[in-house]
């Protein structure tokens, strides 16, 4: 199974991988510098490389209603943060498209009370789902599920940070505590033998 991957993520170490096309290495790591599918080639050299390769059909994709997206926030402000959609579903985007998420639909509970500065901040990685085309700007976004909002995001150190509950981040270098809207990232397990 071929796992999609967004600017930034982390696809492991560089003791173990040497970074190919779509990669940078950073702090030890190899980190995609493209959206698209992650790619071990072994041939060759005596480290496998790391590439992140695009779907040819991606430029046919477009979001629609009810879909899954994956996005990096580009800019936030009291009303609404703005999104760069980077994946619908598993597939990667040839070019993104923008989406919105406004304050009334971040949250399904205490609406009136949701601060979106303490909720995404620029740079951070959300799964949302789309809730309307919206106008000829943008689309229009939701996180109001458990399973969606902030999946990703960096401390000012320049370390991913860990989710220690549903509304904080914590920098694991610093340990100081950011408010985000977290996402219940759902783990896949492999079944227990018997």
């Amino acid at each position: 199974m071929t796992e999609c991957v967004t600017p930034g993520e982390r696809l492991g170490p560089s003791t173990e991988f040497r970074p190919g096309h779509g990669t940078y290495e950073r702090h030890g790591y190899v980190h995609a510098s493209l959206a698209g599918f992650r790619r071990v080639d072994t041939a060759g050299a005596e480290l496998p490389s790391l590439s992140v390769i695009r779907n040819a059909s991606a430029d046919r994709i477009v979001p629609e209603t009810g879909a899954l997206i994956t996005g990096r926030v580009t800019s936030t402000n009291p009303r609404f943060c703005k999104i760069s959609i980077l994946c619908v579903g598993s597939t990667a985007l040839m070019e993104s498209f923008r989406g919105m998420i406004r304050k009334e639909d971040v949250r399904k509970m205490e609406k009136d009370k949701v601060e979106l500065y303490k909720c995404f901040c620029p740079g951070d990685i959300v799964r949302a789902r789309v809730i309307s085309l919206g106008d000829s700007q943008s689309y229009l976004l939701t996180t109001a599920e458990n399973e969606l909002g902030v999946v990703y995001a960096e401390s000012e150190a320049g370390v991913a940070m860990m989710p220690i509950s549903w509304e904080e981040m914590q920098c694991p270098r610093t340990m100081t505590k950011h408010p985000r809207k977290v996402a219940k990232v759902q783990i896949l397990t492999e079944p227990a033998s018997t």
